[in-house]
């Protein structure tokens, strides 16, 4: 049910904050859309709100329209508060700006400017050749980086890069070649990482990741509205024609090839072709594919070598590594840790306890 969320005092970066806010109900249901949210205020009070809950759904500023229209409320001579510049073109759905047109909003205040080719400052401009008074730059940094994903696609054209380790105490991954694979984190961490699967648009591990764990690579126990693309790099076409990526349906999967490779179609399978003289696929021809695909964030979730190679090719934006208590005796001795992640630049900006198990949060940035 909707509460009235005015209070006395509050000011233009409080109706940001609280914009901000109720956008994230829309994470892990919009992309490739970003996350948004509005506020329409009058007389210094939150009269309704809104934000993007799903792909194909209403907008912000429409679902705050909405909301106001459901209670009878007039929206005419209010203000918008909205992290992202309204669109003016016609997508899924109609253009945000002509929304806010009829329901007769005086003034909008903008977060981020979108720098979408889409838009680029012609929802602001709209809005301006029709009298509305029009501000930007309110919480930027906050909004932006609330966006990341969908920010950095626009500008790079490459998906944001989370790699995601888990190791025991000695850095390792497996016991050995012919043992089987057991699971050595704990349940605190085993959730955690279902949660950030079902936040992200894509999931990549190397085809020994498969050819020795046979994983679903699926978000399970949390409410994912979308599951994750798989992808797996298979140079020599060595996957398993029974592994679970390929035959469960579950999720899309696609598989990255450096040659040709005949096989059976199947519906949820894409193969991709990126030639490469000695097998080793360019990482960022990978990621060029998956940008053109429109994957704007992808967790690489293994194994050692596959971290390495996306670490080496300095294109890891973000990391977090698990490290268990546990040893895994006569271990595999390719290991990996902090000392992999500081050779690669990237810094460490938090560490703490996840059911016994040690995560620790790095990243390019400052």
């Amino acid at each position: 049910m909707w509460k009235t969320w005015g209070r006395e005092g509050m000011d233009a970066a409080d109706y940001m904050r609280r914009a901000i806010e109720i956008a994230y109900r829309g994470k892990g249901s919009v992309h490739p859309n970003p996350l948004v949210g509005c506020v329409l205020v009058r007389d210094g009070e939150i009269i309704a709100e809104g934000w993007h809950g799903h792909l194909g759904g209403l907008h912000a500023e429409q679902a705050a329209i909405a909301d106001a229209e459901e209670r009878g409320i007039s929206t005419s001579g209010c203000t918008a508060y909205v992290t992202l510049e309204p669109c003016n073109h016609h997508g899924r759905t109609p253009p945000c700006t002509e929304a806010l047109l009829w329901a007769g909003v005086k003034k909008v205040v903008i977060g981020a400017l979108d720098p979408n080719p889409t838009v680029r400052g012609g929802g602001m401009e709209a809005l301006r050749e029709q009298g509305i008074d029009v501000e930007s730059g309110l919480m930027e940094e906050d909004c932006i980086l609330q966006m990341r994903p969908f920010m950095h696609w626009c500008v790079e054209r490459r998906p944001l890069v989370l790699l995601k380790a888990a190791v025991d105490s000695d850095g390792r991954v497996d016991v050995d070649d012919s043992s089987p694979s057991e699971r050595f984190t704990s349940d605190s961490s085993l959730n955690w990482a279902h949660k950030v699967r079902s936040e992200h648009m894509a999931i990549l591990v190397g085809v020994e990741t498969v050819v020795r764990d046979d994983p679903e690579l699926t978000a399970r126990g949390v409410d994912a509205r979308i599951q994750p693309t798989r992808i797996v790099i298979d140079p020599d076409a060595r996957i398993p024609e029974n592994s679970k990526v390929l035959c469960d349906g579950l999720a899309p999967t696609i598989l990255i090839h450096s040659k040709p490779v005949l096989s059976e179609d199947m519906p949820h399978v894409t193969r991709y072709v990126l030639p490469s003289e000695d097998r080793e696929i360019e990482i960022e021809k990978i990621l060029d594919l998956l940008g053109d695909l429109r994957i704007q964030s992808l967790i690489v979730e293994g194994g050692p070598l596959t971290w390495k190679k996306f670490l080496k090719a300095g294109v890891v934006d973000d990391a977090v590594l698990i490290r268990s208590q546990i040893s895994l005796s006569s271990g595999n001795p390719d290991a990996f840790g902090e000392l992999d992640l500081h050779e690669a630049a990237m810094q460490q900006i938090s560490e703490e306890d996840c059911g016994g198990d040690i995560m620790t949060v790095w990243s390019r940035r400052h």
